[in-house]
């Protein structure tokens, strides 16, 4: 399994505003981290936008000057979320991990533990998961263990259900959450470099 900072750096969006702040509020308890791909620090093919391809959006934006990711990491859940923003606050796709676990870099960024098998959706209903060969390859080799991707299995479930059976909710629920966390960097309220 591997480890991936909340704040890309392999993705290498040069200085890309990060921030990292405890959220209780609008039904939604956990760590939530936010990028915001800033004119000028996207060094990934000179900040030109980078689409996928989905049967019913079609061409959806992934990354690009002036998008914002809203990363969500629910309290005792094995996802993390990745709402990708539009310049205007309209989300384009929103793509999630299944992961085993959150730990912290020693400069206090978050790292969650991925677990290979991953889902996104799009608000025209596309609804895709990724990435289960290589879980069933992880589960063959015993890189993981039977309740570990059994885990998986049913936390791949619990986001179809829980976020895909009525997605406009789902994308209200996000709008709201990204307006409070705006809302916060506006006020210069002190960012949280752990989840405490």
């Amino acid at each position: 399994m591997k480890r991936k900072r909340f704040d890309r750096d392999i993705w290498n969006f040069g200085a890309s505003p990060y921030y990292q702040m405890r959220v209780d509020a609008n039904k939604f308890h956990g760590l939530v981290c936010l990028l915001k791909l800033t004119n000028g620090n996207i060094k990934v093919e000179g900040g030109k936008y980078q689409y996928w391809n989905r049967p019913k959006a079609g061409k959806v934006a992934i990354c690009g000057k002036g998008m914002t990711w809203l990363q969500l990491i629910p309290d005792g859940k094995e996802r993390a979320l990745t709402v990708m923003y539009l310049p205007d606050d309209t989300m384009s796709i929103c793509y999630i991990d299944i992961i085993e676990n959150i730990e912290y870099d020693p400069d206090g960024v978050a790292v969650y533990i991925d677990k290979y098998l991953d889902v996104d959706f799009t608000p025209q209903g596309d609804v895709s998961v990724y990435d289960r060969d290589e879980l069933d390859g992880a589960f063959k080799s015993g890189d993981i263990s039977d309740e570990q991707y059994n885990a998986a299995l049913r936390e791949c479930d619990s986001v179809i259900r829980e976020y895909c059976s009525d997605i406009e909710k789902s994308i209200a629920d996000f709008d709201r959450i990204l307006s409070l966390v705006n809302e916060r960097i506006k006020k210069c309220e002190k960012q949280f470099k752990r989840n405490e």
